[in-house]
């Protein structure tokens, strides 16, 4: 059964992530059962802790198969993009005590994402805003597989920018609201 969070996420993977090709590696992952989309409806910063530590040993107990990637959501936590920033860090420490850096990246996404030195009106926030406060648990023997295969991976961010860019903020706005609406 799909949790009400989990619709808004689908759809922002459907119409932003893959439809608008930020991610060329989504794709094959859309509605594949190994994705694994997590909510956590916690909203102390321990249970918060606790649910990531309990998703990243879930991903390293599992092979690719089962669980390829993970995208944790938040959707009654970490509104303000700075705590989610403040939160990001943390979970990432933990992964690095857990000895599990080179294994398993974080990637962050937040509702209000907003790149470091760039406008706020800047299309390209939109490339790492989602649905709610979100964590990708990206396993790296995977990632470095795909990226191998791809040419200029190093391109993509750019083209993300560019892409985003040439759309307009005022574009993005629309598609982002239209993501809530049913």
């Amino acid at each position: 059964m799909t949790s009400r969070a989990e619709r808004p996420i689908r759809r922002w993977l459907e119409e932003f992530v893959v439809g608008l090709d930020l991610c060329p590696f989504a794709r094959p992952l859309l509605d594949s059962p190994s994705l694994r989309i997590a909510i956590c409806e916690y909203t102390e910063r321990a249970a918060l802790r606790r649910s990531f530590l309990e998703e990243l040993n879930l991903l390293q107990n599992s092979n690719e198969a089962a669980i390829a990637t993970t995208l944790l959501a938040m959707p009654c936590a970490l509104e303000k993009f700075e705590d989610f920033l403040d939160f990001f860090y943390e979970a990432d420490d933990l992964l690095h005590g857990c000895g599990l850096s080179g294994h398993v990246q974080l990637a962050s996404f937040h509702p209000r994402y907003r790149f470091a030195g760039e406008l706020e009106g800047t299309a390209s926030h939109y490339s790492n805003r989602s649905p709610y406060p979100m964590l990708h648990l990206l396993r790296e023997n995977m990632l470095g597989r795909v990226l191998a295969a791809f040419p200029e991976p190093e391109q993509i961010p750019l083209q993300n920018i560019h892409r985003l860019n040439m759309i307009g903020d005022e574009d993005m706005a629309r598609r982002w609201c239209a993501l809530f609406s049913d």
